[in-house]
């Protein structure tokens, strides 16, 4: 984490070079640290490239190439290049080689994704690609991603018969991994054994009992006694919040805040609003759930809305600061683009929103909300423009994200006035989810205009 810290620090001061170096330490140390290390490692690289960073010259890739012995020694030698070259598929390839061979599953998976989309954008996507992410998926015990790739594969050379073949037994695989057939033996056996584990869920629930909660405080204060370190303080305010009281809540307060004003660091203050943000997100459901047993109870509706108005307060400041002690963090911009849209600052949040999409993880939702700031502003074109282009970078056309970006999609069109296309869109995802949304009072609405398609 030392490393990690550093390197975030010398990021700021544009010193990417050496920031890649100290990544790349912390991931010596711990290889499959993802959102520490890998994750802004790649957010690092794409703001360097941004800024006219150099590409590794010859001697660079001679020393690393030439310099791989273990599968460790192979992630960190790809990843450098990488990181000097974002765009360059090849060396992303190898990473995912060698965190295969590593043993370095959540990485692997994450690096495999970002070679996924990358092919499928490409404008000539090579055979090659998702037949390596076919066979890492296949060691990762991956099924569903392995069928992905290998549907893809399929369609590039649809009449390799063992291709076919093998996305056959893909298929199958893919089934027993949903259902867990393969280790439970039949379909009773795979009941049995969820309902084993919903029962290992409760016991671990109940394990984690106010008076283990306590415990966790004693054990947490225990620590900060004997090394008052940046982490025991943020582990002892988890554990308080944990605990879940009014009292326990303001010695959280007191406690970030105290540190936060003695030593500055503002990793203090990001967790007291992250902590409060989760509280009030408790409280909202709480009182939701509340409302949904005596529906008219104006004093419960009165009090969700005033939780909801302050979480969105304190989100909108949250991220504000997130943003200013963290310009480098994608993440941040996103979310701080979001508050932004909510408070219909539209001009403030699409140039958060433009470059959050620059992190591949965040690139499509990105997308689909500057498109939702343009939709919101009336500039109707240029929102139909980004929807569709959201919709092409999908790897899915089902999930959540991607039904939401068609729905809004179809409201850009209702909006400039091309009601037959706006229908289409509806249609179909009434047909895949008729409660979506306000999706059949629209079609309804369009029909009664005269649109029958």
């Amino acid at each position: 984490m030392a490393f990690f810290t550093r390197a975030e620090e010398v990021a700021t001061a544009d010193n990417f070079d050496y920031a890649i170096d100290l990544y790349l330490e912390g991931l010596r140390l711990c290889p499959d640290a993802l959102e520490d290390g890998h994750a802004p490692l790649r957010r690092l690289a794409l703001i360097r490239q941004g800024k006219g960073g150099k590409k590794p010259s010859m001697i660079e890739k001679a020393k690393r190439l030439g310099a791989k012995k273990t599968p460790l020694d192979q992630m960190l030698a790809a990843e450098y290049l990488l990181a000097k070259d974002p765009d360059c598929l090849p060396y992303a390839e190898d990473m995912l080689k060698a965190c295969v061979a590593g043993g370095f599953t959540r990485t692997a998976d994450w690096i495999a994704q970002l070679i996924f989309d990358a092919n499928r954008a490409s404008s000539k996507p090579s055979l090659a690609t998702y037949l390596l992410l076919k066979d890492s998926y296949i060691q990762l015990q991956m099924f569903t991603k392995a069928v992905a790739a290998c549907q893809h594969a399929v369609q590039l050379k649809p009449n390799d018969d063992a291709l076919r073949d093998e996305l056959r037994d893909l298929c199958a695989s893919m089934t027993m991994e949903k259902g867990r057939y393969g280790k439970a033996g039949d379909f009773r056996g795979s009941i049995k054994d969820k309902e084993a584990q919903d029962r290992l869920h409760s016991q671990d629930q109940a394990v984690k009992s106010e008076e283990y909660r306590r415990f966790a405080v004693k054990e947490a204060q225990a620590a900060v006694r004997q090394a008052p370190t940046v982490t025991n303080i943020l582990q002892l305010a988890q554990a308080l919040a944990d605990l879940d009281t009014e009292q326990s809540w303001n010695e959280v307060v007191q406690l970030l805040q105290s540190n936060y004003q003695t030593s500055r660091d503002f990793t203090f203050q990001r967790k007291l609003g992250e902590l409060e943000i989760r509280r009030l997100k408790e409280q909202i459901r709480e009182v939701y759930r509340q409302l949904q047993q005596k529906e008219g109870d104006e004093g419960l509706s009165a009090r969700f809305h005033a939780l909801v108005a302050r979480l969105d307060q304190i989100e909108l400041e949250h991220y504000r600061l997130g943003h200013e002690n963290y310009p480098t963090d994608y993440k941040m911009k996103y979310e701080y683009g979001r508050c932004l849209l909510k408070s219909k600052r539209f001009d403030e949040a699409i140039p958060l929103f433009q470059e959050a999409q620059k992190d591949p993880r965040l690139r499509i939702s990105a997308i689909d909300k500057t498109g939702l700031c343009f939709l919101l502003k009336g500039w109707y074109d240029d929102a139909i423009d980004l929807f569709k282009e959201a919709i092409r970078l999908s790897p899915t056309q089902e999930d959540a994200l991607t039904k939401d970006i068609r729905y809004n999609l179809a409201r850009a069109y209702e909006a400039s006035g091309k009601d037959d296309q706006a229908l289409e869109i509806y249609r179909k995802l009434a047909q895949l989810e008729f409660n979506y949304k306000d999706v059949s009072q629209r079609i309804d609405k369009l029909r009664s205009k005269g649109h029958n398609t």
